[in-house]
């Protein structure tokens, strides 16, 4: 367990990357439109490049520091990290969420080498073009507002584990005389 000024920090720091991650996600729309809708090759070049440069300087480290310290937080506190359902898919879907992240970006990382040619050609423009930049953005969007909301409401439901850690600190209580504390 952590005390509590320092779980504080990692509460402060998790809360802030994580919101950090979908006001980023959020903002990187209009650059997704302004590509998807335009056909001016130095529009779609320029924000392609803007593009890469926020994904690889602020939204990857934003998603990787929220799920490490969304990790530090399961563990450190009475939450655990199997104990509940919520966490557990919590986990899963930031882990899902940073997986395609890191692939999305090396895609376009690539495309964004394309896009610094001095000239395009038309299957370029087409490649530069590709609907995918608003599935996965708006995709991990609505991930990410998910794992917000169970985060928030954090349903009730214990795992195995979780139910068995319940019943082993109620034991533990009862053999020292005093009443056991439930974790919802």
């Amino acid at each position: 367990m952590m005390p509590p000024r320092v779980r504080r920090l990692a509460l402060v720091v998790h809360l802030t990357s994580s919101i950090g991650w979908i006001g980023a996600a959020v903002a990187y729309v209009p650059l997704v439109v302004a590509v998807l809708a335009n056909d001016d090759q130095r529009v779609v070049r320029d924000a392609i490049l803007v593009m890469n440069s926020i994904d690889w300087f602020v939204i990857v480290p934003l998603a990787y520091l929220a799920l490490a310290t969304g990790l530090v937080m399961s563990l450190a506190t009475p939450w655990g990290l199997f104990r509940h359902w919520w966490v557990v898919f919590s986990l899963l879907l930031t882990l899902a969420a940073v997986f395609v992240l890191t692939e999305y970006s090396l895609s376009l990382r690539a495309m964004a080498a394309v896009a610094s040619k001095p000239t395009l050609s038309h299957s370029d423009l087409r490649m530069l073009k590709d609907p995918g930049h608003a599935v996965h953005n708006l995709g991990g969007i609505v991930v990410l507002l998910v794992v917000a909301v169970l985060n928030t409401y954090k349903p009730q439901g214990v795992t195995r584990h979780g139910w068995r850690k319940q019943q082993e600190r109620r034991v533990a209580a009862t053999r020292k005389g005093r009443p056991a504390l439930s974790q919802s």
